[in-house]
């Protein structure tokens, strides 16, 4: 065998491996979101992914090492789409105002999402806090979040002293209840649920943040 042979296999075998565990993750996302960690089945993440029940254990380990992977993906997916909005080239209002209209897109798009952190949040955040990097998968939003606030208080725009995860959590919050709560709205309070009805929160949650990041007129805002 030529030495070229398998310097050319490893690369080959590597992004099979990739798209193996990237094939899993997704199918895993959806499994755990559906049915919940108690729920989920390794033999139904197989048939979603394609990829054989052996191959997902060396892959990934257990179950409960599996979930944990689907988790932290979930983190990862919405902040690279963060990363993707350029926020930093961003005039600061046109920057919060992209965010939140991700935000609920992503929530939206990506139901999976919420349920995830749903269940993580009724197993008492007991695989999130075995997650090493979870803080340091969130530092770079906060960190732009952070500049996109100074740089509206330096412009006049914004209030000064806006702490980036608290204005962060209400972004997230305005966004999540349309979403989570979907199906009680549509039946409790006759939400159509549709185009124009999602189009609206989007401008309504969008004008709630901008709102409230501007000066005080009073002059109160310290």
């Amino acid at each position: 065998m030529s030495p070229a042979t398998p310097a050319k296999s490893r690369p080959l075998r590597k992004r099979d491996a990739e798209r193996s565990k990237r094939a899993i993750l997704e199918a895993a996302l959806v499994e755990f979101s559906e049915h919940g960690h108690a729920g989920a089945r390794i033999d139904s993440i197989a048939e979603r992914s394609g990829i054989s029940k052996p191959m997902i254990y060396s892959y990934f380990g257990d179950k409960d090492d599996l979930y944990a992977a689907a988790l932290r993906e979930a983190y990862v997916q919405i902040r690279e789409g963060e990363r993707d909005l350029d926020l930093d080239n961003l005039a600061p209002e046109d920057a919060i105002r992209a965010l939140v209209s991700f935000t609920l897109g992503h929530f939206r798009s990506k139901p999976w999402f919420i349920s995830m952190l749903n269940t993580e949040n009724l197993r008492g955040g007991t695989t999130v806090r075995k997650i090493s990097d979870v803080s340091a998968i969130q530092s770079r939003l906060l960190v732009q979040l952070r500049e996109v606030l100074q740089r509206g208080a330096e412009e006049g725009v914004f209030r000064s002293g806006i702490d980036p995860v608290d204005f962060y959590i209400t972004i997230a919050s305005i966004c999540y209840f349309p979403i989570s709560n979907m199906h009680t709205l549509r039946t409790v309070f006759k939400c159509p649920m549709d185009e124009t009805w999602m189009e609206q929160r989007r401008i309504d949650a969008e004008e709630i943040a901008i709102r409230f990041l501007r000066p005080d007129p009073g002059g109160r805002d310290g």
